[in-house]
C-alpha cells in the first residue's frame, strides 16, 4: 500500500469547537483586576508569569471554573506605548450576557459605578452596549434578542 501523496490526499478541515481565549496587554494589572474582577465580577482563575516572558506578570479571568470559553487573560508591559487601531490591533471584545433585562442591568449598574457606557443599540440579531476597561480597550456586552 502506498502513502496518499499531497495531490491525492484529503485536504484538513479544522474542527472549531470555539474561541478558548483572549489575550489583550495592559499597563497595570491591578487596575486590570480592580475592573475585571471587582466591576464586572470575572473569577481571577490563575496568576502568574507569560511562560514565554517570565519578565511580564500574566493574570487570567472567567468563570470559576476557568473553563475555555470564558477566559480572557492579560500580559502586563508598562513601559508599552499605546496601541494604535487598525490592521493587527483587535477592535473590541464582546461578552455575552443572558438576557436584555440583564444588559439592561448591566448598563445601569456600571453607569451607577461611574464607568462610562454606550446606550443600548439594537444589532439585528442582537442587543449590546460598549464601554472601555482602565487600558482603553473597547468592551461590549451583548445578548440575543
Amino acid at each position: 500500500m502506498t502513502e496518499p501523496t499531497e495531490s491525492t490526499a484529503q485536504p484538513r478541515r479544522m474542527q472549531i469547537t470555539g474561541i478558548h481565549h483572549v489575550t489583550l496587554i495592559v499597563r497595570d494589572l491591578d487596575a486590570t483586576t480592580a475592573f475585571y474582577r471587582d466591576t464586572l465580577g470575572l473569577g481571577l482563575v490563575e496568576q502568574g508569569v507569560n511562560d514565554d516572558d517570565p519578565t511580564a506578570r500574566h493574570f487570567w479571568f472567567g468563570d470559576a471554573e476557568g473553563r475555555a470559553g470564558t477566559l480572557v487573560s492579560f500580559m502586563e508591559y508598562p513601559q508599552m506605548p499605546a496601541g494604535s487601531p487598525g490592521p493587527g490591533a483587535p477592535h473590541h471584545l464582546a461578552l455575552a450576557v443572558d438576557s436584555a433585562e440583564e444588559l439592561e442591568a448591566w448598563r445601569d449598574y456600571l453607569r451607577g459605578r461611574g464607568v462610562q457606557t454606550t446606550d443600548i443599540f439594537q444589532r439585528g440579531r442582537f442587543r449590546s452596549l460598549y464601554l472601555r476597561d482602565p487600558d482603553d480597550h473597547i468592551l461590549e456586552l451583548a445578548t440575543r434578542v
